[in-house]
């Protein structure tokens, strides 16, 4: 029986959610071989130019108020990945540090309250305090811990929030007044463009700060084939094939299933973790983690109540 354009989109999400999970361990092992800004500049660079041979036709035609809504799109996210990168090469726990990255998925109403005056649902306020349960599991085992890497995550989580409100913002038509008072309609930004500007404009941000912060000399001195592996894998797996998947669910389907499966991105890493890096978890750092979950669950409880009843 073939598949409705929903169960493909689903499917699509699904395979989305594990080209990502990959990403963080492919981003792990290359960040214990070279400065992890420097490799984030070039993952996504490598991303960015794979993606620019699908779509440099689209990206020729977009207009300067395409590219100025595009822009802090790229520099929101950016500011996530450089302190996501650093989070992961500081961390003790991928599989917990994938918990505490996608907070901020909860901070998006929030961070929407005040960018663009829009109400946060009731679920956002019930799933606040159950995550703050969960992230004090994580952080205050034997009196306030709270680790580099996990204070990486954190302020990567906020920025993560930024980034996802202003992206869907771009991508799609809105309505804005000008100086004038005039209502003025402008046109969304195609997916793939708005992608491949995004991702070009991390390589920018993370290649300046490693450019500032980092030495590049023993890195290029000291290239090992698997370095190499990472590198390739990260851009053209975790990056590229990761967007370009999403992008064609998010064109199959308008439902809000998609938005269930997305939280599942976090188990998936922890589950590849134990089996990659052999790392386990305490009962408390498990608690936390599962608590985190149920927040995210509570948060999209109305996606997830048409997603059981499409279901049953």
């Amino acid at each position: 029986m073939a598949l409705s354009q929903a169960n493909k989109s689903d499917l699509l999400l699904l395979l989305v959610t594990v080209l990502s999970a990959f990403s963080w361990i492919f981003s792990r092992e290359a960040v214990q071989l070279m400065p992890p800004l420097l490799f984030m500049s070039l993952r996504f660079l490598l991303a960015g130019l794979l993606l620019a041979a699908f779509d440099w036709r689209q990206l020729l035609s977009i207009n300067k108020e395409q590219l100025g809504r595009a822009l802090p799109v790229g520099l929101a996210f950016g500011f996530a990945m450089c302190f996501w990168v650093l989070g992961l090469s500081h961390a003790n726990h991928v599989g917990e540090g994938a918990f505490l990255t996608i907070l901020g998925v909860l901070m998006v109403p929030i961070i929407g309250r005040y960018l663009y005056d829009e109400t946060p649902p009731t679920s956002t306020w019930l799933a606040i305090p159950v995550a703050l349960c969960g992230l004090a599991l994580l952080t205050l085992q034997g009196g306030f811990r709270t680790e580099l890497g996990q204070a990486f995550f954190l302020i990567s989580a906020f920025g993560f929030a930024f980034y996802y409100a202003l992206n869907t913002r771009a991508a799609n038509i809105s309505s804005r007044t000008n100086k004038n008072g005039d209502v003025c309609q402008y046109q969304g930004i195609p997916p793939l463009v708005l992608t491949t500007l995004m991702v070009l404009t991390v390589s920018a941000v993370t290649g300046a700060a490693s450019l500032v912060l980092e030495p590049w000399q023993p890195t290029f001195s000291n290239f090992t084939p698997m370095l190499y592996v990472w590198i390739v894998a990260s851009a053209t797996i975790g990056t590229s094939a990761r967007f370009f998947f999403q992008t064609w669910a998010q064109s199959l389907s308008s439902t809000s299933h998609g938005v269930v499966i997305m939280v599942i991105e976090p188990v998936w890493v922890a589950l590849f973790a134990a089996l990659w890096f052999a790392e386990t978890m305490t009962v408390m750092q498990l608690l936390g983690c599962l608590l985190i979950f149920a927040a995210l669950l509570v948060n999209r409880w109305s996606a997830v109540r048409k997603t059981l009843k499409s279901i049953l």
